[in-house]
């Protein structure tokens, strides 16, 4: 078989995606999850009688916790093949990759295991918002002038 003819038969089985319904999809799960986050820092500011930035910094807590608890259930893998790119907003998709690298590696031991894979995806996130962030931060030191 050559190659043009087996480009064709992938073509021909592969599915075709609905970019209007993805980015539909995307867009109210997207716009729900913000309300939610809303929702949830006007409850801690009211219940907690905090100020805004810590509950903002709850707000962020709870979605990791529940992005956690998801992915360890099997059930955020489920959701974002049904909604696509609206639940990979970066502290959600930042918390599933460290619980599916510590559930992955679980057998290994606490050490040797999760201690040493749990940032295995995470890790490179880490490493270059740290050098970017002191990278821009230098930057505004030289531009700014102090």
């Amino acid at each position: 078989m050559n190659k043009n003819r087996y480009k064709e038969i992938v073509d021909k089985n592969t599915p075709k995606e609905n970019c209007f319904i993805n980015g539909l999809v995307a867009f109210l799960v997207g716009g729900s999850l913000g309300a939610l986050g809303e929702l949830l820092l006007r409850c801690y500011m009211m219940w907690l009688n905090l100020p805004r930035k810590e509950s903002g910094v709850l707000v962020t807590l709870t979605f990791v916790a529940i992005a956690s608890i998801l992915t360890a259930l099997g059930i955020f893998d489920v959701l974002v093949s049904k909604v696509k790119a609206a639940l990979i907003i970066p502290i959600t998709g930042f918390a599933h990759s460290m619980t599916s690298a510590a559930l992955e590696y679980k057998h290994e031991g606490l050490v040797l295991g999760i201690g040493a894979n749990i940032f295995k995806l995470a890790g490179t996130v880490i490493l270059y918002g740290v050098v970017s962030v002191y990278i821009f931060g230098l930057i505004r030191l030289l531009v700014m002038g102090g």
